[in-house]
């Protein structure tokens, strides 16, 4: 397997096929983490679940600088050092620790402290390896695999690429997929600074963002670590002196060092084609969408796991190869809704709740009112982070949302007890054990003290549930697309 781009995206895909026992090569040009331009600030609920099954979210947590208990908040300003106008509390799932909603909280950290994460548990794995300072330049599928090319000139034959290789994507060209889409027309510009003192001088207490809506200067902020380091995002500019941004959104002179600046626009975009028959496309190389709402990085970790445990199944050879077309059919439409929600919270950002005389204290309420009208869903949305579903894929039976999580005892997850591969939830699973040693397809059994039986995939996401085993085969062989016996019986209900 090679994958095209170390990304979190390409290096979550080698976790999740070496979670397999699948070996995989990515490919990736650039030495070091950039750690100057963080881009992701919180790493969602889902995400820091799937982190937990390969053994990583714990070491993110304690080498992330803000502790997850450090705050849920996000504040809404006349200015950093202003006049406090509304604010909301349990974002982005980070106020889930010891919640049965979920296994893992959602938790502040930058996308470059996840990537070198990320970077070391492929060093540290016996199955994947990560190739710095090398470009994919061009493939060559054929019936048997593909031939890729490397900057060097160099070839190396996979039997599978995933493309992880972001809006330039070769891989993406190579199978002959283009974006659907626009951009947006507002500008934007990412500043990271150092600003000693300025936390004492903020008067709103921790918060993960502090939305500035001065009309001077609309924009966030927000804090990297608990010493002095900053970033900020400045709306509607592309260029201008980054300390007058600064200090506009602080509404106040500030001793400041710029560390780094980075301009963009958002991107709605979405590819026509997630795959070929061997090459496969994941994250930014196949969709893009705004970062309100913080879901662009989750659904690629997202793509990475679906993809990469049917991939380990075809390659361990207990699934046919027709398994991996499923993974469009589950992702396209997640990373679809995803564009679209971000898309609407990007209608209202805070140059449209920004207004000339928030000195007023009425005119501040009035604000407050719009911004808790228009932002609420931006910063609650766990029905998108934990609640998408597989309706309509032809491997599910009933909706194919994730499995719902309950705590055991403290800190035992009933995630921890499933299984690398498929597990069965119940008591008479004798059925679903035979089956399973018939068709060569691993399954872990385990009581989970609730009535019926859940075939639950590696991905954590529900196959099918029901009364008992009576189908047992047939229900297997649709979870891993394989053609029904002719003995089928009928068809699974949900």
């Amino acid at each position: 397997m090679l994958i095209a781009g170390g990304s979190p995206v390409g290096l979550a895909t080698a976790l999740e096929l070496a979670h397999h026992g699948v070996p995989s090569l990515v490919v990736e040009p650039r030495e070091e983490v950039s750690w100057l331009r963080p881009r992701a600030k919180t790493t969602s609920a889902r995400s820091m679940e799937l982190f937990r099954r390969w053994g990583v979210a714990a070491t993110i947590r304690e080498r992330a600088p803000l502790p997850v208990a450090w705050s849920d908040e996000a504040v809404f300003v006349t200015g950093l050092l202003g006049q406090e106008i509304t604010r909301f509390d349990r974002c982005f799932g980070l106020d889930l620790a010891g919640d049965d909603r979920a296994a893992e909280p959602g938790q502040q950290v930058s996308q470059p402290l996840v990537e070198q994460m990320l970077r070391e548990a492929v060093h540290a794995s016996p199955h994947a390896r990560l190739l710095t300072g090398r470009r994919v330049t061009g493939m060559r599928e054929d019936a048997f695999g593909v031939s890729v090319t490397l900057d060097s000139a160099e070839v190396i034959r996979a039997s599978y690429v995933v493309g992880c290789d972001g809006s330039r994507s070769v891989t993406r060209e190579a199978i002959g997929a283009r974006y659907l889409g626009r951009a947006d027309s507002r500008p934007n510009l990412n500043i990271v600074f150092r600003a000693p003192g300025l936390a004492e001088r903020v008067p709103f207490g921790p918060a993960v963002h502090y939305w500035v809506l001065h009309p001077s200067q609309p924009g966030l902020a927000g804090r990297l670590d608990l010493e002095e380091t900053w970033w900020c995002i400045a709306q509607g500019v592309t260029s201008g002196d980054p300390l007058e941004i600064i200090r506009n959104l602080a509404r106040a002179s500030l001793d400041v060092e710029v560390l780094a600046t980075d301009p963009w626009t958002a991107r709605m975009l979405l590819v026509d084609r997630y795959s070929s028959e061997r090459i496969f496309l994941a994250g930014d190389s196949a969709h893009q969408n705004p970062p309100w709402g913080g879901h662009g990085f989750t659904t690629g970790i997202g793509d990475a796991v679906n993809l990469g445990w049917k991939l380990a199944a075809v390659i361990n050879g207990w699934a046919p190869r027709s398994l991996t077309a499923t993974y469009a059919l589950e992702r396209r439409p997640i990373a679809e809704r995803t564009i679209a929600e971000a898309a609407r919270n990007m209608a209202t950002l805070a140059p449209e709740l920004s207004h000339p005389r928030l000195d007023s204290p009425s005119v501040r309420q009035s604000v407050a009112e719009a911004v808790q009208r228009a932002k609420d869903s931006e910063f609650h949305s766990l029905d998108l982070v934990l609640g998408y579903t597989y309706d309509g894929s032809p491997i599910v039976s009933g909706d194919g949302a994730r499995l719902p999580h309950r705590w055991l005892g403290p800190g035992d997850s009933l995630y921890d007890h499933l299984g690398p591969e498929f597990t069965i939830l119940g008591r008479e699973v004798d059925g679903f054990v035979k089956a399973a040693a018939d068709e060569g397809v691993p399954l872990t059994s385990y009581d989970d003290g609730l009535p019926g039986l859940r075939l639950v995939r590696p991905d954590q996401h529900v196959a099918w549930s029901g009364p008992d085993d009576s189908h047992a085969l047939e229900i297997l062989r649709m979870a891993i697309s394989r053609a029904p016996s002719t003995s089928a019986g009928p068809s699974p209900s949900a």
